[in-house]
């Protein structure tokens, strides 16, 4: 197993963590990432389901699609009735033109593109969707930047190629914020691939380190709630009808 594909593979095991530490999404990135109308929404990469859960949340069809049994477990508690399938976005276990649009939360940077392109252009009806979205921490905010310092920054992996079949891909951010406090901040940092991957010593230690951030920063210390800022970046794109 190569680091790429060991640090895919690393959430399943972390799933508790992942489903305590990480956020949604803003209900702005939704409206722009879905078509209008009632699609049916395949979400790739589904996780423990935070984008699932709000998916159906609007009443829309869903179906969640994951490689990790863990996370899809957590799904199941989550969303139960949504239609949870082991899978990938280049194996996805759906019929052709089963989904109006594609929706990939936090993952296309796993993806084998060259694959996952024209399997998800595959599943999808005639001028269907594919989405993506990415929750980025807003580092101009002092305490944030040093926590990016702490955990390292990771957001390079991030990208947005998709090419043909679909048409040029159209990229906005939204920014805001998500209410937290210590102990769901060291689950959010945590369920980062590369922090699980780390040897255990050497994660206690980090994890360390983002605690006495919490307790010795200007703008976290004493408190038990704060504000995590986000800027989360949405691509689109669509295919011919």
């Amino acid at each position: 197993m190569d680091d790429h594909e060991a640090h895919a593979k690393s959430f399943g095991p972390a799933a508790d963590i992942y489903e305590r530490g990480r956020p949604g999404y803003p209900g702005a990135a939704l409206d722009w990432l879905l078509p209008a109308g009632r699609p049916r929404v395949l979400d790739l990469g589904a996780g423990t389901g935070k984008l699932t859960r709000q998916i159906a949340d609007r009443g829309l069809e869903v179906t969640a699609v994951d490689p990790s049994e863990g996370m899809l477990g957590r799904l199941a508690l989550a969303v139960p009735g949504v239609p949870a399938l082991i899978g990938s976005a280049e194996a996805i276990p759906l019929p052709a033109g089963s989904a109006d649009v594609v929706l990939v939360a936090q993952a296309w940077h796993w993806v084998d593109v060259a694959r996952a392109v024209p399997e998800v252009a595959r599943v999808l009806s005639p001028g269907g969707r594919l989405g993506l979205v990415w929750n980025l921490r807003d580092e101009s905010v002092p305490w944030v930047r040093r926590l990016g310092e702490i955990i390292g920054n990771q957001e390079r992996e991030r990208q947005t190629t998709v090419g043909p079949p679909f048409g040029p891909v159209e990229i906005t951010h939204f920014r805001w914020s998500t209410t937290l406090g210590p102990e769901r901040l060291i689950d959010l940092v945590a369920s980062r691939s590369a922090i699980i991957l780390l040897p255990a010593a050497e994660r206690a230690a980090l994890l360390n380190e983002v605690r006495r951030l919490v307790a010795t920063h200007p703008g976290l210390v004493g408190r038990t709630e704060f504000e995590m800022p986000y800027i989360t970046e949405c691509a689109r794109a669509d295919l011919p009808t």
